[in-house]
């Protein structure tokens, strides 16, 4: 068949492995980024009206699905065997078998009793909370829009591979790392993998040989990054494991490091064995050298033993925890290891990432000032009129500004204000206007855009009313105020 002949080379794509060679991804997002797009699409062996849904099973074969590494679940007996495999309960366990072959059924019973019942209980209440987050996955279903065979249609995440044509709308997750082929004002958000909240733009234009930091590719975007305006076509590049995002999620998948919890309640039944390691022979001897009968000190040595040993505490540390879980439940949390409640009730410092990851990605206006620090209302006034009369798009900024309602009534900006005309943001000017109309007739400019920017453009500056050159003591001294405020 002539499919093996367009065959995906496995080997040109980066991280083979799960987590993927770092240098080599790199290098290779590089090269895409650096060619124009029909090159890549020559190189990835596609085409702009897709792959065929023979090649893309074929590839599907050779590279695997669409998915990053996560934790497997595991089955129950496995888990169960988990919750059995714990130095208290094997202590424990083996005082149980003593307490029967010597007899005293009744301690057996209680010791047995107590571990079934504290093992049980972790493992339902694991099982369940397993159960409930399985139920929460299920409910998402994510999809991505792409051409095979000359046609657009819908298919899931994980059946895509390298050389797939897709395109990406307003609202859409990028579905695996691609290369842009024609894009018309697009912004991604990459705060997943940068904690950078502000949007940045995508463009199909090659990039230069100065980027070197994949990330700031302007050509390539990324799996676990969305789309926040405009469109685009882009061709899949990597695919799983092997994208960026891939790579960091391999990279935490693995074997669970114990709790601090799970350490201390180690450590003391060490502690116990060690004690009773100690105190067994030691009682053993004085009791069979005092008395001459040894069959009795024995007997009187396991007793001993089993006093001992905390048959309880298996089951009140389970119950403990599973009612610390129960109070987060009610708080719509699901916990899925028991252990984790204690390491979290005993946490004196929690530190988070900045804005756009952990939190919420808004920006709060507190402070709205003059070239010398004053609060100025009217460079509050301009800075809404801006935000509120321009179509492009909506940043962090501008949410800030546009979320004080009370100006909106003061200013009257669509009754007062007509827009003449604006200039969208772009990379030349790196600036964003707006020519607004007051009832008089006066026509004013307001532009917005960085500091130094907006600094470098400015000839005059008003002053109490009165407007007078620019020196260089009033840009330092403002660069100043700007820094500090950061």
């Amino acid at each position: 068949m002539e499919i093996t002949k367009k065959t995906l080379n496995t080997s040109q794509y980066p991280g083979n492995l799960p987590g993927g060679n770092g240098v080599h991804y790199s290098v290779q997002l590089l090269e895409k980024a650096r060619a124009d797009p029909d090159t890549v699409l020559k190189e990835l062996g596609s085409n702009l009206s897709g792959l065929s849904v023979a090649e893309a099973d074929f590839r599907l074969k050779k590279v695997g699905t669409n998915e990053i590494a996560r934790e497997k679940r595991q089955s129950a007996l496995i888990r169960l065997l988990g919750n059995l495999v714990n130095p208290l309960v094997l202590l424990l366990g083996a005082l149980g078998v003593l307490s029967f072959l010597t007899g005293d059924l009744r301690a057996m019973v209680v010791i047995f009793v107590m571990v079934v019942l504290g093992v049980v209980l972790r493992f339902l209440q694991e099982m369940r909370a397993d159960n409930a987050a399985e139920k929460l996955r299920a409910m998402v279903r994510n999809t991505a829009t792409l051409v095979r065979g000359g046609k657009e249609e819908e298919v899931s995440l994980k059946m895509l591979v390298p050389g797939d044509i897709i395109r990406l709308a307003a609202g859409d997750m990028t579905p695996a790392d691609v290369r842009v082929l024609f894009a018309k004002d697009l912004f991604l958000n990459q705060a997943a993998l940068t904690g950078e909240a502000l949007p940045v733009e995508k463009k199909a234009a090659p990039t230069t040989a100065d980027v070197q930091n994949p990330l700031e590719l302007p050509n390539i975007c990324f799996l676990g990054s969305n789309v926040e305006s405009g469109s685009a076509t882009a061709v899949v590049i990597c695919t799983g494991d092997r994208t960026y995002f891939g790579s960091l999620a391999a990279s935490t998948v693995g074997q669970r490091q114990l709790t601090s919890f799970d350490k201390g309640v180690n450590k003391f039944t060490w502690l116990m064995i060690y004690f009773i390691a100690v105190m067994a022979p030691a009682v053993f001897l004085i009791n069979g050298l005092s008395k001459h009968d040894w069959l009795e000190a024995f007997l009187f040595t396991m007793a001993v033993t089993v006093g001992l040993t905390p048959e309880m505490l298996p089951m009140i540390v389970t119950v403990n925890l599973s009612k610390g879980a129960l109070a987060m439940a009610r708080k719509k949390v699901i916990v899925k290891r028991l252990n984790a409640i204690q390491n979290f009730g005993a946490m004196d410092v929690l530190c988070t990432d900045k804005t756009g990851t952990l939190t919420q990605g808004k920006i709060v206006l507190e402070k709205h000032l003059d070239v010398f620090g004053d609060p100025s209302e009217k460079v509050l006034d301009y800075g809404y009129l801006n935000s509120y009369h321009h179509t492009g798009l909506k940043n962090l900024l501008d949410e800030a500004i546009l979320n004080h309602e009370e100006l909106e009534e003061r200013l009257k900006a669509k009754e007062k204000y007509r827009k003449i005309d604006e200039i969208p943001f772009d990379f030349v000017r790196r600036r964003m206007s707006v020519v607004v109309e007051d009832g008089t007739g006066l026509n004013t400019l307001i532009c917005k855009g960085a500091v130094d920017e907006m600094m470098s453009l400015c000839t005059r500056v008003e002053v109490k009313g009165d407007v007078i050159e620019v020196l260089p003591e009033h840009d330092a001294k403002r660069r100043q105020l700007v820094r500090a405020s950061g």
